[in-house]
């Protein structure tokens, strides 16, 4: 049964809709901070190094894959909102035959190019096997990965961010587990981290495949509905496309950053590589905003409830500030102690503890970004959301980082800063944008509304 976002309390509907999707990133999460943390028990910082780089990748294609599937979130969430059925179906079916033939095309190219991308991202040497051992077990379970946040991605554009949750929250169990056998009994580093998380990857979508069949077998497309249609298929990657790009130009940048660091030598390649994780970590609030605001504002434009959808990113990004500056100020007094839970080493710990303190301010500006991302993804203008994003990484993060590294060799601090500088840039193009967009929107029904005086 799919669940109508477009009625009742906003407030109250967002933070119904977003709790669910925050625990499912919460326990997705957990997969690469479980990783990080069982090999610092058992590992030196060549494996932790391996570990933090090889998932930094993989995070990358990941997020890219989430950035596509944002198309079907409002392709079916507009649908369901308009009471279509057979458009939601349709949107189902193609989307199923889109992503399984990208996955596999993507899990065989990129098999072929790992040694490229551990060289290209100047892995320190100490790391590079454990980096291509992690890579190569990770790309082969890349239809695992797809096929769950495809399967995630039509579940929430029904109104259920739920069910997800469950299935996620049994696969991240297993990981765990399978982290301690793997790396912990078996001694086998960072192929074991790779090979407890495809692993418990595959486990997600069998469970996603029994889930869809017995809460919503009205959205199982039949074999006509599989057949590609131009149309559908326009309207999934036209608002998926920008998004994924977004996604993987901002990975790319961040893996800049990585080698930037790994440049610097191991200590701050550990360091940055733990940062990214906790940073990762308190980025659900943002990233469960963005997907709360994609889904509830999709199905009531299709409803053609508009206020709805502007009403559900006021309160996301009031939502996302305050958290922000909360989990900011927190970070400036427990900093070292968030990077030694991954981490023994002083030195890590250190350069860790400096390196957040800066980048932890990002979190202010990008859960406001990342808010206003939303509302462009459902109302057909995710393409705002891949200009201000290529804008900051250009113009701001990538030189500013860079810059920063060069001017302080000795610590870390002003790198993290520069990352949230770029978010801040963020932010300004995104409020301009959408002051633009409504200012526009009120002069045309201020004609519409003259046109229809001069009639009567």
């Amino acid at each position: 049964m799919n669940n109508d976002l477009t009625h009742g309390s906003v407030l109250k509907t967002m933070i119904r809709f977003s709790l669910p999707f925050l625990l499912s990133y919460f326990l997705q999460t957990l997969y690469g901070m479980a990783d990080l943390f069982v090999i610092g028990r058992f590992e030196s910082a060549d494996g932790t190094t391996a570990v933090s780089i090889g998932s930094q990748v993989m995070h990358m294609l990941t997020v890219m894959t989430v950035g596509l599937a944002m198309g079907v979130t409002v392709s079916i969430g507009q649908a369901t909102g308009a009471g279509n059925s057979e458009k939601a179906k349709k949107a189902v079916g193609n989307t199923v035959t889109l992503f399984t033939v990208l996955s596999v095309a993507g899990a065989c190219v990129l098999l072929l190019c790992t040694n490229t991308i551990v060289r290209v991202i100047s892995t320190p040497d100490e790391a590079v096997e454990g980096t291509k051992k992690y890579l190569i077990i990770c790309f082969i379970g890349i239809p695992f990965i797809v096929a769950y946040n495809i399967i995630s991605s039509v579940f929430r554009g029904l109104g259920d961010s739920k069910t997800p949750m469950y299935f996620i929250a049994a696969a991240c169990a297993a990981n765990i587990a399978l982290d301690f056998l793997f790396m912990g009994a078996f001694r086998m580093g960072a192929a074991g981290a790779a090979l407890g998380t495809v692993i418990s990857q595959a486990l997600s979508v069998i469970l996603a495949f029994v889930s869809i069949k017995r809460r919503h077998r009205e959205a199982i497309p039949a074999r006509s509905h599989l057949r590609p249609q131009s149309a559908i298929m326009r309207e999934i990657l036209k608002t998926g496309i920008p998004i994924a790009a977004q996604d993987g130009l901002i990975q790319v940048a961040f893996i800049v950053i990585t080698i930037i660091a790994n440049k610097r030598g191991l200590t701050d390649a550990a360091a940055v590589g733990i940062v990214e994780k906790i940073i990762g970590f308190v980025f659900l609030v943002p990233s469960s905003l963005l997907s709360a605001v994609s889904a509830l504002g999709a199905q009531n434009i299709g409803a053609g409830k508009p206020e709805r959808a502007d009403k559900t990113l006021g309160y996301a990004v009031l939502t996302a500030a305050v958290f922000g500056i909360a989990v900011s100020v927190f970070m400036q007094f427990f900093a070292f102690e968030a990077v030694s839970l991954f981490q023994k080493d002083t030195a890590v710990e250190s350069a860790g503890a400096e390196y957040l303190k800066g980048y932890i301010w990002d979190c202010i500006f990008a859960g406001i970004h990342f808010s206003f991302s939303g509302w462009f993804c459902a109302s057909g203008r995710s393409y705002i959301s891949f200009i201000h994003n290529i804008a900051a990484i250009a113009f701001v993060r990538i030189p500013g980082v860079y810059l920063m590294s060069v001017r302080f060799p000795d610590t870390l601090f002003p790198m993290g800063l520069a990352t949230a500088a770029g978010s801040l840039i963020s932010v300004v193009i995104c409020v301009a944008a959408f002051a633009a967009i409504r200012a526009k929107s009120k002069k045309a029904q201020h004609r519409t509304i003259h046109a229809e005086a001069e009639k009567e």
